[in-house]
């Protein structure tokens, strides 16, 4: 089955070049995968895959997979100490690549909230739990998604945008907004793939899986609670500052290997996702936008 996706730089339908997909198909659709998959989706399993993506040798995948997925190498910036010509000591340093300065540029209007990754979104003016990515589930209930009861009546039926970032993707995110940190808190869980095709398999993944909630004040959106959640192979999730203050479109932090997710939620009535994107998700399609770009505005 194919994954579309509406691509709002090109304004076209797109298909999605799944890395895994293989993969994923058999651990989530096939009997034999079903019965491991309590194994393959624990912390060991992941960390230890990625953990692999550090070692020098894992370097020589790079070339094939910039190739295989068509990625544009002039917008990034080699590793630190290292040049073009050999711009990665391994896997991993090439999937955290940086932009170059400029090559993204991030919406200053206060009014209106910068991507805080680049990647496919899904977005909703309020949370409950019928919503559709794409079919029901339980996963878009701001108590079990926070896990936290300090924070859940906050953000209930409040904005949410959800950022699936393929292994494909930049893999760095940022603030949307400027600010302060009222709480950071991590949440363990497992590591299952967030892959639209193990979404509609399983249902309760971005509550289940391990994450990172970061609730913050911010100047033109009020509260919003920032969740990073790991993914199957996603070694680690590091954060880039002491999360006390930050500025608009500072980085935040990044993913290690695997493709994962960023879920930004609001308070109720503060902000809306943008118009294109409520209007894809009603259709259960994701959209494709740049960091920095448009993805929200407020009320």
């Amino acid at each position: 089955m194919e994954i579309q996706y509406f691509n709002r730089g090109t304004q076209n339908v797109e298909v999605e070049k799944v890395y895994g997909d293989g993969g994923v198909k058999w651990l989530y659709q096939s009997a034999l995968g079903r019965f491991l998959s309590g194994l393959l989706v624990k912390a060991p399993i992941s960390v230890i895959y990625g953990e692999l993506q550090s070692l020098a040798i894992s370097r020589f995948k790079v070339p094939g997979f910039i190739k295989n997925f068509d990625i544009n190498m002039s917008e990034f910036v080699a590793e630190e100490g290292r040049n073009e010509l050999d711009p990665y000591s391994s896997f991993n340093a090439f999937f955290i690549r940086a932009f170059k300065k400029g090559a993204r540029k991030i919406i200053s209007d206060k009014n209106r909230m910068p991507a805080f990754s680049e990647a496919r979104y899904y977005g909703y003016e309020s949370i409950s739990d019928d919503k559709l990515i794409p079919v029901k589930g339980k996963f878009l209930n701001a108590k079990e998604l926070l896990a936290n009861s300090k924070w859940e009546d906050t953000f209930n039926d409040g904005p949410l945008l959800l950022a699936r970032l393929c292994p494909v993707d930049y893999h760095r995110y940022h603030f949307p907004d400027s600010g302060k940190v009222l709480d950071h808190y991590k949440v363990g869980g497992l590591y299952h793939s967030v892959n639209p095709i193990a979404l509609r398999e399983k249902q309760d993944i971005f509550s289940t899986n391990v994450r990172e909630v970061t609730i913050m004040e911010t100047e033109n959106f009020g509260k919003l609670a920032y969740v990073e959640v790991g993914a199957i192979c996603v070694g680690k999730i590091v954060q880039s500052t002491d999360l006390t203050t930050f500025k608009r479109g500072e980085e935040k932090g990044y993913f290690l290997f695997g493709g994962s997710t960023v879920i930004v939620i609001g308070e109720k009535g503060k902000w809306a996702p943008s118009e294109d994107i409520i209007n894809y998700t009603s259709k259960g399609m994701e959209t494709y936008i740049q960091l920095g770009d448009e993805v929200g505005v407020s009320k």
